[in-house]
């Protein structure tokens, strides 16, 4: 793994804040403080939610490690890394059931449902999975991953719609995904031998010590 990325709390935050910009949760940042124009609750909610929802993903991804042999669980990560920095690309839209949630409940009640719903499955979800599988530290990971998300949608509910129009959306997710490939392409690179061992057949000896037929 490269130095760069041995902190799992700042890799952890620093992903999710940048993942984060233009997704639809922070999309729906946007609507809320639109609507209700109470930061502070709106704040509070993201805040509970995220910890909760992350805190499932990041212990449910822990203990995926304790399932998998480490060799193949290696392997996978390095291909959901990857696979994770084309994903980050594709632009993300605020659904109508996520918008629907959004006007009902009181401010807390309704900015913690529609986070908590819109986070299951989201990209940022799925990336403290992988991480907190990779690092095996799902504490840690979390409360990076929350830090992330505070970071990305703290401001988007006090500037609201303004800010939105000033973020480099292209950049910014060009960045997420070369940390997540790096990272992906850091698992490959840590464990070589290991997946070679993987993707050769059982007793198959190394191409290099087969005999010429």
């Amino acid at each position: 793994m490269l130095s760069t990325f041995s902190d799992p709390l700042l890799v952890s935050a620093g992903v999710v804040a940048l993942a984060e910009v233009g997704d639809k949760t922070q999309l729906l940042a946007f609507v809320l403080a639109a609507r209700f124009k109470r930061p502070l609750p709106i704040v509070a909610a993201i805040m509970l939610a995220t910890l909760l929802n992350h805190g499932l993903a990041a212990y449910f991804g822990t203990w995926l490690t304790s399932l998998l042999n480490p060799d193949w669980l290696a392997y996978l990560l390095g291909i959901s890394f990857i696979a994770m920095a084309g994903w980050i690309m594709i632009p993300d839209k605020l659904e109508e059931d996520d918008r629907a949630i959004a006007h009902t409940a009181s401010v807390f009640g309704t900015s913690f449902l529609s986070f908590f719903m819109a986070e299951m499955g989201d990209k940022t979800q799925i990336a403290t999975l992988a991480m907190a599988a990779h690092y095996g530290l799902p504490l840690t990971v979390m409360i990076g991953t929350t830090l992330g998300m505070l970071i990305a949608n703290v401001p988007a509910v006090y500037m609201g719609e303004r800010l939105a129009g000033k973020i480099p959306m292209r950049l910014v997710h060009s960045l997420a995904a070369c940390i997540f490939a790096a990272i992906g392409l850091g698992i490959f690179i840590g464990h070589g031998e290991d997946l070679q061992k993987i993707l050769r057949p059982s007793g198959q000896a190394p191409a290099a010590l087969q005999a010429p037929p």
